[in-house]
């Protein structure tokens, strides 16, 4: 079974070393291409890329693939049988769609038809869901709304948004591993998703936090994105903090010892466990303190 497969994150990495390491024939890699990085606008490539190589397989870079005719016919001349996709970063055109005989299948990191689109992942965590998963799937045109061929399970709990890429990352693996003999036999199962139970996952951003909310919000918040506020004119960036119960004015720091930091909420508290201001390394709690002080009364936001 020749087999192109479509990545670019890190969340992506994991499923092409099992397919290789299982033996399967990855004729070509298709990433995202190289980007600038950080300040110095260096370009870097994906994940995905650098692990194709490391892997000798065959990559290509395309700018876009939609109407890009030489792609295409890239793909046409190799004639693969299935194309695996996982967390690509564009929609596949019926062009590409078409091609396999065995069609093209997606590992998704949500519970389909809950949170399609770029960031399934950190919607979950945001909103608070107490479980997440991988949905195993068909493609189709649409976003994210092909048949379903098997999904598995995990616990959200306190999990960050970073915590939930690894282990969905690794659950994605086992998923495919385990099917594709059915994808290639013609017996996988297909179930058609309720599209009236369908919920979108946007992209996330950076996000200042609203101290007026709850305590369950914002650490959910937190625990999904970059997070930040001010602190004394400068802004700090929090990387993680747990729910308490104490009460105050929203955004005033209640309580202070040498281990925690606790900032009241619209409803609720938090402990502040992890943070990092301009210029420095992110740091905990406890360390941050041996170098910066914070008194009760101080306002955040």
């Amino acid at each position: 079974m020749k087999i192109v497969y479509m990545g670019t994150p890190s969340f992506a990495v994991k499923p092409l070393e099992a397919m290789h390491e299982a033996g399967y024939d990855i004729e070509l890699v298709v990433a995202k291409a190289d980007r600038p990085k950080d300040r110095g606008k260096k370009m870097q490539s994906c994940e995905v890329k650098c692990c194709a190589e490391r892997l000798g397989i065959p990559v290509e870079t395309p700018e876009k693939i939609k109407g890009n005719e030489e792609f295409i016919q890239k793909i046409r001349d190799i004639n693969p049988d299935l194309i695996v996709v996982a967390a690509y970063g564009k929609i596949l055109p019926l062009d590409i769609l078409e091609i396999p005989r065995l069609g093209c299948v997606n590992i998704h990191g949500s519970l389909l038809p809950k949170y399609r689109g770029a960031a399934p992942i950190q919607r979950a965590v945001i909103n608070g869901e107490k479980e997440t998963g991988v949905t195993l799937m068909y493609m189709g045109e649409g976003m994210d709304t092909g048949d379903m061929i098997a999904k598995a399970k995990t616990e959200v709990g306190e999990k960050t948004a970073d915590e939930l890429f690894v282990e969905l990352c690794e659950i994605g693996s086992k998923l495919l591993l385990e099917y594709l003999p059915m994808i290639e036999n013609g017996t996988a199962p297909r179930e058609k998703q309720d599209d009236s139970q369908a919920t979108l996952a946007p992209m996330v951003f950076k996000e200042d936090i609203d101290w007026t909310k709850s305590a369950h919000e914002i650490a959910c918040l937190i625990r999904g994105t970059e997070c930040r506020t001010l602190y004394k004119g400068e802004v700090m960036k929090v990387h993680f903090a747990k729910e308490g119960s104490g009460s105050g004015t929203a955004g005033t720091v209640i309580s202070v010892t040498k281990k925690d930091v606790e900032v009241a909420c619209g409803e609720g508290s938090l402990f502040l466990k992890n943070v990092q201001l301009p210029g420095k390394k992110a740091m905990d709690i406890d360390a941050f303190l041996l170098g910066n002080k914070i008194e009760v009364g101080t306002v955040l936001g």
